[in-house]
């Protein structure tokens, strides 16, 4: 039974937190319907690590709780913001106005919205593979790669300069290219589900799924302390850029649990924040 349900975690969460989602943006509930499931998507799969965790050692406190909570807290509540800015606003009409925008309106909202994260996955695949073979962006980057265990708590620890450069690099080829708020909104939303499912120290085996989704047993090789491992599977919600540039990486052996980096990192969030400031890049 363990087995079945480890092929059935990912496709149904995701599945389920998709819909729901787009109920709430036909229905004019987009940021209460969007919160909550979120929230109750990190609930589930809080209590799935206890009852079927991946791996036993990664339910041991690091005693990172309290960063991991502050980063979250953070840079989650930052971007989500500038996001919601950048739809509710109308932003996306005054970067491409009515009868110069090259978005393809006329198809259905849910092909716009794959369309839509193909678009992103582009500048978010490059600026994710830039922050680890480019060293001034790796020290960033580097506070998410510290972690020694994967935990839906650690989802969302990034670096503030981290976070930001990563909208620059996704968000405004879709203003440019008049994509509507909805389709923005829903690529924002499938983004931080895919992020947090991907984290999950679940049993999850999702099959055919690797191929195109970014999923947790993709995920967990690219935080392998091993550079042929770890500097691979960059994509964000999808892999086809991973398959496209030779950066795709999955075999059958099992990830390793003995992850993070290879030099320090600061215990604090504080720490964190200041050491890519004052230490030279590694």
């Amino acid at each position: 039974m363990r087995r079945v349900l480890s092929y059935i975690w990912w496709p149904l969460l995701f599945g389920v937190c998709v819909a729901v989602t787009y109920w709430g943006v036909v229905n004019d509930m987009t940021i209460v319907v969007f919160n909550v499931t979120y929230l109750s998507l990190a609930l589930t799969i809080a209590v799935l690590e206890r009852v079927m965790p991946h791996e036993e050692a990664w339910l041991a406190n690091d005693g990172q709780v309290g960063p991991d909570i502050a980063h979250t807290l953070l840079n989650k509540s930052i971007a989500q913001a500038l996001v919601l800015s950048l739809t509710f606003l109308g932003l996306a009409e005054l970067a491409s106005p009515a009868g110069h925008a090259w978005w393809p309106g006329s198809l259905p909202v849910m092909l716009q919205v794959a369309l839509g994260l193909v678009f992103v996955e582009f500048g978010l695949y490059w600026k994710h593979r830039l922050a680890h073979e480019w060293p001034p962006l790796w020290r960033f980057h580097a506070v998410h790669h510290s972690v020694t265990r994967l935990w839906f708590l650690n989802t969302g620890r990034f670096h503030l300069v981290d976070t930001l450069s990563g909208l620059a690099f996704g968000v405004p080829l879709l203003l440019l290219l008049g994509a509507p708020s909805d389709v923005m909104i829903m690529v924002s939303a499938i983004t931080a589900f895919v992020g947090i499912l991907t984290h999950a120290n679940v049993e999850m085996r999702c099959g055919w799924l690797n191929y195109v989704f970014n999923t947790p047993e993709l995920h967990r090789w690219h935080h392998s302390k091993v550079l042929a491992e770890g500097n691979r599977n960059y994509g964000e919600n999808l892999m086809i850029f991973d398959q496209l540039f030779g950066s795709y990486f999955n075999t059958a052996r099992r990830p390793p649990a003995d992850i993070g980096i290879n030099h320090p990192m600061p215990p604090t969030f504080w720490g964190q924040l200041k050491v890519p400031f004052t230490r030279a890049p590694l």
